[in-house]
Protein backbone atom coordinates (compact mmCIF):
# COMPACT_ATOMS: atom_id res chain seq x y z
CA UNK A 1 0.00 0.00 0.00
CA UNK A 2 1.54 3.28 -1.13
CA UNK A 3 1.33 6.50 0.84
CA UNK A 4 -1.32 7.85 -1.52
CA UNK A 5 -3.34 4.63 -1.32
CA UNK A 6 -3.18 4.85 2.47
CA UNK A 7 -4.43 8.45 2.45
CA UNK A 8 -7.20 7.64 -0.02
CA UNK A 9 -8.41 4.73 2.10
CA UNK A 10 -8.05 6.26 5.55
CA UNK A 11 -8.70 10.00 5.35
CA UNK A 12 -12.32 9.96 4.11
CA UNK A 13 -13.23 7.58 6.95
CA UNK A 14 -11.42 9.73 9.50
CA UNK A 15 -13.17 12.83 8.18
CA UNK A 16 -16.60 11.34 8.86
CA UNK A 17 -15.82 9.27 11.94
CA UNK A 18 -13.98 12.06 13.75
CA UNK A 19 -17.14 14.17 13.79
CA UNK A 20 -19.52 11.30 14.64
CA UNK A 21 -19.97 12.38 18.26
CA UNK A 22 -20.66 16.07 17.59
CA UNK A 23 -24.45 15.99 17.49
CA UNK A 24 -25.45 12.73 19.12
CA UNK A 25 -28.27 12.92 21.67
CA UNK A 26 -25.76 12.15 24.43
CA UNK A 27 -23.39 14.94 23.41
CA UNK A 28 -26.24 17.42 23.05
CA UNK A 29 -27.51 16.44 26.51
CA UNK A 30 -24.07 16.97 28.09
CA UNK A 31 -23.91 20.41 26.51
CA UNK A 32 -27.40 21.32 27.61
CA UNK A 33 -26.58 20.27 31.16
CA UNK A 34 -23.80 22.85 31.02
CA UNK A 35 -26.19 25.51 29.69
CA UNK A 36 -25.16 25.22 26.03
CA UNK A 37 -27.47 24.35 23.15
CA UNK A 38 -26.21 22.09 20.36
CA UNK A 39 -24.73 24.89 18.28
CA UNK A 40 -23.11 26.62 21.22
CA UNK A 41 -21.56 23.38 22.47
CA UNK A 42 -20.24 22.60 18.98
CA UNK A 43 -18.43 25.93 18.72
CA UNK A 44 -17.28 26.19 22.34
CA UNK A 45 -16.48 22.50 22.63
CA UNK A 46 -14.57 22.14 19.40
CA UNK A 47 -12.93 25.57 19.65
CA UNK A 48 -12.48 25.64 23.42
CA UNK A 49 -9.16 23.81 23.14
CA UNK A 50 -7.80 27.12 21.80
CA UNK A 51 -8.54 28.80 25.13
CA UNK A 52 -10.47 31.96 25.96
CA UNK A 53 -9.65 33.71 22.70
CA UNK A 54 -11.52 36.30 20.66
CA UNK A 55 -14.08 34.98 18.18
CA UNK A 56 -11.87 36.10 15.29
CA UNK A 57 -9.26 33.54 16.36
CA UNK A 58 -11.83 30.75 16.36
CA UNK A 59 -13.14 31.87 12.98
CA UNK A 60 -9.63 31.81 11.54
CA UNK A 61 -8.98 28.33 12.96
CA UNK A 62 -12.30 26.85 11.81
CA UNK A 63 -12.57 28.51 8.40
CA UNK A 64 -15.61 27.99 6.14
CA UNK A 65 -18.09 29.60 8.60
CA UNK A 66 -19.34 33.16 8.32
CA UNK A 67 -17.25 35.03 10.94
CA UNK A 68 -20.35 36.91 12.11
CA UNK A 69 -22.01 33.62 13.03
CA UNK A 70 -18.89 32.41 14.84
CA UNK A 71 -18.72 35.66 16.82
CA UNK A 72 -22.37 35.56 17.83
CA UNK A 73 -22.35 31.93 18.95
CA UNK A 74 -18.86 31.92 20.48
CA UNK A 75 -19.33 35.10 22.51
CA UNK A 76 -22.71 33.93 23.77
CA UNK A 77 -21.38 30.50 24.69
CA UNK A 78 -18.24 31.65 26.49
CA UNK A 79 -20.36 33.87 28.71
CA UNK A 80 -21.85 30.64 30.07
CA UNK A 81 -18.82 28.34 30.30
CA UNK A 82 -15.03 28.65 30.32
CA UNK A 83 -13.84 27.65 26.85
CA UNK A 84 -11.10 25.26 28.02
CA UNK A 85 -13.63 23.51 30.26
CA UNK A 86 -15.98 23.17 27.31
CA UNK A 87 -13.14 21.78 25.21
CA UNK A 88 -12.38 19.18 27.88
CA UNK A 89 -16.07 18.28 28.15
CA UNK A 90 -16.25 17.90 24.37
CA UNK A 91 -13.33 15.47 24.48
CA UNK A 92 -15.10 13.56 27.25
CA UNK A 93 -18.15 13.26 25.00
CA UNK A 94 -15.88 11.99 22.25
CA UNK A 95 -14.46 9.27 24.51
CA UNK A 96 -17.92 8.32 25.76
CA UNK A 97 -19.11 7.87 22.18
CA UNK A 98 -16.17 5.57 21.53
CA UNK A 99 -17.03 3.50 24.59
CA UNK A 100 -20.64 3.16 23.46
CA UNK A 101 -19.92 2.28 19.85
CA UNK A 102 -16.41 0.86 19.50
CA UNK A 103 -16.01 -1.54 22.42
CA UNK A 104 -16.58 -4.61 20.21
CA UNK A 105 -14.22 -3.51 17.40
CA UNK A 106 -11.16 -5.80 17.34
CA UNK A 107 -7.61 -4.49 17.11
CA UNK A 108 -8.10 -1.16 18.86
CA UNK A 109 -4.87 -1.35 20.85
CA UNK A 110 -2.81 -1.74 17.67
CA UNK A 111 -4.92 0.89 15.94
CA UNK A 112 -4.31 3.36 18.76
CA UNK A 113 -0.59 2.68 18.62
CA UNK A 114 -0.61 3.42 14.89
CA UNK A 115 -2.53 6.66 15.45
CA UNK A 116 -0.04 7.73 18.09
CA UNK A 117 2.83 6.91 15.73
CA UNK A 118 1.30 9.13 13.04
CA UNK A 119 0.64 11.95 15.50
CA UNK A 120 4.20 11.76 16.81
CA UNK A 121 5.36 12.46 13.25
CA UNK A 122 3.09 15.48 12.69
CA UNK A 123 4.15 19.10 12.54
CA UNK A 124 1.64 21.52 14.05
CA UNK A 125 3.13 24.66 12.51
CA UNK A 126 0.35 26.80 10.97
CA UNK A 127 -2.27 24.31 12.25
CA UNK A 128 -3.41 25.86 15.55
CA UNK A 129 -6.69 23.99 15.98
CA UNK A 130 -4.96 20.67 15.41
CA UNK A 131 -2.10 21.60 17.74
CA UNK A 132 -4.58 22.59 20.43
CA UNK A 133 -6.69 19.42 20.34
CA UNK A 134 -3.58 17.27 20.05
CA UNK A 135 -2.32 18.79 23.30
CA UNK A 136 -5.47 17.77 25.19
CA UNK A 137 -5.20 14.77 27.57
CA UNK A 138 -6.55 11.50 26.20
CA UNK A 139 -8.27 8.71 28.09
CA UNK A 140 -6.59 5.36 28.72
CA UNK A 141 -9.30 2.88 27.70
CA UNK A 142 -8.98 1.64 24.11
CA UNK A 143 -12.47 2.48 22.74
CA UNK A 144 -12.54 5.98 24.22
CA UNK A 145 -8.97 6.70 23.20
CA UNK A 146 -9.56 5.42 19.66
CA UNK A 147 -12.43 7.85 19.19
CA UNK A 148 -10.38 10.73 20.55
CA UNK A 149 -7.43 9.88 18.32
CA UNK A 150 -9.69 9.81 15.27
CA UNK A 151 -11.06 13.24 16.23
CA UNK A 152 -7.51 14.57 16.54
CA UNK A 153 -6.50 13.11 13.17
CA UNK A 154 -9.60 14.69 11.67
CA UNK A 155 -8.47 18.11 12.86
CA UNK A 156 -4.99 17.37 11.48
CA UNK A 157 -6.22 16.95 7.94
CA UNK A 158 -8.95 19.58 8.33
CA UNK A 159 -6.47 22.21 9.48
CA UNK A 160 -4.05 21.23 6.72
CA UNK A 161 -6.86 21.47 4.18
CA UNK A 162 -7.84 24.97 5.29
CA UNK A 163 -4.21 26.02 4.91
CA UNK A 164 -4.07 24.39 1.47
CA UNK A 165 -7.29 26.06 0.35
CA UNK A 166 -5.97 29.49 1.26
CA UNK A 167 -2.56 28.75 -0.29
CA UNK A 168 -4.36 27.81 -3.51
CA UNK A 169 -5.94 31.25 -3.66
CA UNK A 170 -9.46 30.26 -2.63
CA UNK A 171 -11.42 31.91 0.17
CA UNK A 172 -12.69 29.36 2.67
CA UNK A 173 -16.20 30.68 2.06
CA UNK A 174 -15.91 29.89 -1.65
CA UNK A 175 -14.54 26.42 -0.94
CA UNK A 176 -17.51 25.72 1.30
CA UNK A 177 -20.04 27.05 -1.21
CA UNK A 178 -18.46 24.93 -3.94
CA UNK A 179 -18.39 21.70 -1.94
CA UNK A 180 -21.57 22.02 0.12
CA UNK A 181 -23.93 24.59 -1.42
CA UNK A 182 -26.88 22.90 0.29
CA UNK A 183 -25.31 23.75 3.66
CA UNK A 184 -24.69 27.44 2.93
CA UNK A 185 -27.24 28.69 5.47
CA UNK A 186 -26.06 26.39 8.24
CA UNK A 187 -22.57 27.90 7.87
CA UNK A 188 -23.97 31.42 7.92
CA UNK A 189 -23.91 32.23 4.21
CA UNK A 190 -26.87 33.41 2.13
CA UNK A 191 -28.77 30.67 0.36
CA UNK A 192 -27.84 30.67 -3.31
CA UNK A 193 -24.74 32.79 -2.70
CA UNK A 194 -22.15 32.00 -5.37
CA UNK A 195 -18.35 31.77 -5.15
CA UNK A 196 -16.44 34.74 -6.52
CA UNK A 197 -14.33 32.64 -8.91
CA UNK A 198 -15.82 31.12 -12.05
CA UNK A 199 -16.54 27.39 -11.88
CA UNK A 200 -13.59 26.21 -13.99
CA UNK A 201 -11.03 28.30 -12.11
CA UNK A 202 -12.47 27.31 -8.75
CA UNK A 203 -12.40 23.61 -9.69
CA UNK A 204 -8.75 23.85 -10.76
CA UNK A 205 -7.71 25.60 -7.57
CA UNK A 206 -9.64 23.24 -5.31
CA UNK A 207 -8.05 20.24 -7.00
CA UNK A 208 -4.67 21.86 -6.28
CA UNK A 209 -5.75 22.35 -2.66
CA UNK A 210 -6.59 18.64 -2.33
CA UNK A 211 -3.16 17.69 -3.67
CA UNK A 212 -1.47 20.14 -1.32
CA UNK A 213 -3.48 18.77 1.62
CA UNK A 214 -2.18 15.30 0.83
CA UNK A 215 1.35 16.70 0.57
CA UNK A 216 1.01 18.28 4.02
CA UNK A 217 -0.26 15.16 5.81
CA UNK A 218 1.59 12.48 3.82
CA UNK A 219 4.87 12.64 5.80
CA UNK A 220 3.10 11.80 9.07
CA UNK A 221 1.22 8.82 7.64
CA UNK A 222 4.30 7.59 5.78
CA UNK A 223 5.85 6.40 9.06
CA UNK A 224 3.50 3.40 9.16
CA UNK A 225 4.98 0.19 7.79
CA UNK A 226 3.04 -2.11 5.49
CA UNK A 227 1.63 -4.30 8.25
CA UNK A 228 0.56 -1.25 10.23
CA UNK A 229 -1.09 0.30 7.15
CA UNK A 230 -3.12 -2.80 6.42
CA UNK A 231 -4.27 -3.14 10.02
CA UNK A 232 -4.92 0.60 10.33
CA UNK A 233 -7.23 0.71 7.31
CA UNK A 234 -8.95 -2.55 8.25
CA UNK A 235 -9.70 -1.28 11.75
CA UNK A 236 -10.88 2.08 10.40
CA UNK A 237 -13.33 0.25 8.16
CA UNK A 238 -14.61 -1.71 11.16
CA UNK A 239 -14.90 1.54 13.13
CA UNK A 240 -16.88 3.14 10.31
CA UNK A 241 -19.28 0.20 10.34
CA UNK A 242 -19.65 0.42 14.12
CA UNK A 243 -20.38 4.14 13.94
CA UNK A 244 -22.77 3.91 10.99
Amino acid sequence: MTDDELLAAACPIIGVAGAAFYFTPETIARGEAAGLDRGAFYFLGRGGVLGDVDAAVVSAAFGFFNPAVVARVWDGARSKMVPRAAGALHMECCAEHGRRRLASVPGLEAFNAACEKVLAATDGDSLPLFAAINAEPRVDDAPGRAMQLIAVLREFRGSAHLLAVRASGVASRDAHLAHRPEMARSFGWAEGQAPELDAAELHTRLEAAERLTDDLVRPAYSVLDQAERTAFVSTLQAIAAALA
